[in-house]
């Protein structure tokens, strides 16, 4: 089980074929802070049918795409 189990269910039951959420956001979906580790975690999100199309550190923002199988 991973540590973004809580933001990647959270994800798949979004939804939408793409939408954003800030960092603030995603600390209060998964009940803890996104950090490095984040990047190393998000190709867990394939198994969920979605995938992390940017992050923009500027924004503190990531983009969610659904992927068409």
């Amino acid at each position: 089980m991973s540590k973004y189990n809580p933001l990647w269910e959270y994800v798949q039951k979004n939804g939408t074929p793409s939408f954003k959420l800030t960092f603030e956001e995603i600390q209060s979906i998964a009940g803890l802070p996104i950090d490095h580790s984040f990047l190393k975690y998000k190709k867990e999100l394939a198994d969920y049918s979605y995938e992390v199309g940017k992050i923009s550190m500027k924004e503190q923002t990531v983009i969610f795409n659904k992927i068409n199988r």
